[in-house]
Parts: structure tokens; C-alpha cells; sequence
């Protein structure tokens, strides 16, 4: 089999489960009382980003291991998603109306142990498909055992299968302890030792795999930014928005990893991901603050149009409005300003070098004296190993070809 066909093979089933749980999904909404997987959102989106990426990537750079992990990824997400409708439905919604529905729940309740740790394996060989240097072999080989002992383990623990509400692991070995939590967290430990080893390559990575480094690293960033809204400062306040926005947050980074390793490994237009940082940067600060702004303005505001007249008033709500419109072209330019110094000083020098020679240049006269500026500038921000400029000679008039 070509690795062509096999990725591409693993795409379609990986495809076909998901279309099945989404049916079996559909099936199960029909039955009001009965409760629905838990994660059925991110095991629908996982699954078909993941195995189209690594399909594309393994295709066509085969000798690259990444591509081939997602495609890992999205089948074993494919494959827990399509287990948990089918027990759900089988054993919950329709009661013996499917075999095989105490399979699929155990089968459920196991594989993702070993899905989780592929993004391990994942971040340990991003970009190149190898390890950083052989000093980063123990942790592939710990991560291994700890997969292979934490999944025989986890499939004969006690306990309710997580997503599945009441369902239990049909197979589980009575008095054996359960360990999934432990589990997960060596795992989750595992993934943080496996981003450490990005900074490592970081330290002998070339322009190309920097680039490639930093747009895994973004989208990563963006979904640990979702993960935080959602789970610690959504479910804290219990604020409903702020989780809605945290949800939305994570789903963008979850189809965003893959796709940042797509463009990465392909290397499709590497230099936008600097663009696209520095707005990240400067939008999400001036979001930030303009919230910020607006809600301690209209919870000021109204405190001080209740104390004056003993009731509340849009009015409060309309300054602080005006406000966040007046203060948006200022704050953005400041904090612009204050990130291109921050994390892009060579580029924003480079940007002062080129303001001051262009005003220069309106007022210089002298050719030698703008061709020596010219020369220093280029040296000053482009920093080539060697710069020279040649000047074309005027052409002879028209008509004076000939003459004597």
C-alpha cells in the first residue's frame, strides 16, 4: 500500500465514524432524557482536522512522522466519538437495539489515554519528524510505558466512563484502583516536558523552522488562552459569556493546531505568522482594555446616576460607549507602538531608520551624500553580509547619436 493510499484511507474512515456519531447523535437528541457525550463538539471538529491535515502532510512528505501522528489523532478521535454515541444510544437512548454497545463503552473508556499522548509524540518530532537531539529518546520511551501500562490499567479500573453519564466500564475488575486521573496527568506532564523540548530546538533552528516552530506555538497559545477563559475564569465567575467566548476560543485553537502544522510542514507563506502575532498581540490587549474600560465605566457611572437620582439610566450606558469609540485609534496606536518596541525592536528600528531617511531625503541635493545614506540604511536594516549600489549612467540625448 503507497502511503498515499494509506493516509488518505485513514482520512475516509476516519471521515465515515464521524458522519456515523453525528447520525447516532441525531438519533439520541429524539430521546429528551437521555444524556448526550459530553465532548461530542471537539470529538466532531478533532477527528476531521486532524486526519485532513496529516493526510495531506503524510501524503505528500511521507519520511515526515507528524503527518502521520494526526492521522493517528483524528482516527482515535474518530474512533472514541463514534464509541460513546454508539453506547450511549445503545444502551441508554434504545436499549438493546445495537450489539455490542458494552464494547464500544469499554473501548471508550480506555482509548484516550492513548489519544491524548499522540500530541505528546506530536510536539517531541514537530517539524522535522525526529526527535530534537538522541538526549530526548527517554522521554518518547517514558511516554510509551507510561501509554501502554496507564491503558491496560484504565481499562480495568472501576468508575463511570467520563462522557458518558451513568455508563459504566462494563469490563472493570472489581477492588483494582482508579487511576485515570493519575493517568492523565503524567500524560499532561509528559506534554509539557514535550513543549520544552520546542524551545530546545529553538536554540539551533534555522529561519525556516523557526517559523514553523512559532506558528505551532500560536496556535497552541490560542487554545490554552481558550482553555483558561472556559474552564478556570468561566466556570470561577460564572459568567455564561465568558465560557461561550472561551468554548469558541478553544474550538478555533483546536482546528488551528493542525492547521498550523499543515503550513508549517508544507511551508505555505512561513513570514505571515510574524504579521499575524503582532495583531494577536495588539488586538487581544486592546480588546482587553476596551472591556475593561466600558464595564468600569458603566459600573461607575451608574453608581453615580443611583446616588444622584435614586435610579439607573442608559445614559450610562451610552457615555461609556462614546467612550470606548473615542479611546479605540489612540489605544490601538500606543499599544502598537509598545508591542513593535517590545517584541519587534529590530523591526521597528528598522522602521525609525526608514521614516528619518525618507525625511532626509527631501531635503538632500547632493547624489554622492544620498548615495552613502541609501548604502547605510540598507546596511542598518536589512543587515546583508555585503551591500554595494550602482548607478546607471544618464542616456545620450535623443537625436544626438552620430553627431560629432
Amino acid at each position: 500500500m503507497s502511503p498515499r493510499t494509506a493516509a488518505w484511507g485513514t482520512w475516509v474512515f476516519s471521515s465515515v465514524l464521524t458522519a456515523l456519531s453525528l447520525l447516532l447523535l441525531f438519533l439520541t437528541f429524539s430521546h429528551p432524557n437521555v444524556e448526550i457525550f459530553d465532548y461530542w463538539v471537539e470529538s466532531t471538529v478533532i477527528p476531521l482536522s486532524c486526519s485532513t491535515v496529516g493526510a495531506l502532510v503524510a501524503s505528500r512528505r511521507p519520511e515526515n512522522t507528524t503527518g502521520w501522528i494526526f492521522c493517528a489523532v483524528g482516527l482515535a478521535a474518530a474512533v472514541r466519538h463514534f464509541g460513546a454515541e454508539y453506547a450511549i444510544y445503545a444502551l441508554l437512548a434504545e436499549p438493546g437495539s445495537l450489539p455490542y454497545g458494552e464494547a464500544l463503552a469499554w473501548i471508550t473508556s480506555w482509548i484516550r489515554v492513548p489519544y491524548f499522548s499522540l500530541f505528546v509524540f506530536a510536539a517531541l518530532v514537530f517539524p522535522s519528524g525526529r526527535l530534537p537531539t538522541g538526549r530526548w529518546r527517554w522521554v518518547a520511551w517514558l511516554t510509551a510505558i507510561v501509554v501502554a501500562v496507564g491503558t491496560i490499567l484504565v481499562a480495568v479500573s472501576p468508575g463511570a466512563t467520563r462522557g458518558l453519564g451513568p455508563i459504566r466500564n462494563p469490563f472493570a475488575i472489581e477492588g483494582v484502583p482508579s487511576v485515570a486521573r493519575l493517568v492523565e496527568t503524567l500524560i499532561f506532564a509528559l506534554g509539557i516536558v514535550g513543549g520544552i523540548s520546542l524551545f530546545a530546538r529553538l536554540r539551533h533552528a534555522t529561519w525556516a523552522e523557526r517559523q514553523q516552530i512559532k506558528w505551532f506555538a500560536y496556535a497552541i497559545t490560542v487554545t490554552a488562552t481558550g482553555a483558561i477563559l472556559t474552564y478556570t475564569i468561566g466556570e470561577a465567575s460564572g459568567i455564561p459569556w465568558v465560557r461561550g467566548i472561551g468554548f469558541v476560543v478553544v474550538m478555533i485553537g483546536l482546528v488551528g493546531i493542525p492547521t498550523s502544522v499543515g503550513i508549517a510542514i508544507l511551508r505555505y507563506r512561513l513570514y505571515d505568522i510574524d504579521h499575524i502575532i503582532n495583531r494577536t498581540l495588539v488586538f487581544g490587549a486592546l480588546t482587553t482594555l476596551l472591556v475593561a474600560v466600558y464595564v468600569g465605566s458603566v459600573v461607575s457611572l451608574q453608581g453615580a446616576l443611583r446616588a444622584l437620582s435614586g435610579q439607573e439610566s442608559q445614559l450610562a450606558v451610552v457615555a461609556s460607549t462614546l467612550l470606548i469609540a473615542a479611546l479605540f485609534t489612540p489605544l490601538r496606536r500606543r499599544i502598537q507602538s509598545f508591542i513593535d518596541r517590545r517584541f519587534y525592536r529590530s523591526k521597528y528600528d528598522a522602521r525609525k531608520t526608514l521614516e528619518a531617511f525618507s525625511t532626509k531625503l527631501r531635503d538632500e541635493t547632493d547624489l554622492e551624500a544620498v548615495s552613502g545614506d541609501l548604502v547605510g540604511v540598507v546596511r542598518e536594516t536589512m543587515q546583508p553580509a555585503h551591500v554595494s549600489m550602482w548607478l546607471r549612467p544618464d542616456p545620450p540625448p535623443k537625436g544626438s547619436e552620430g553627431r560629432e
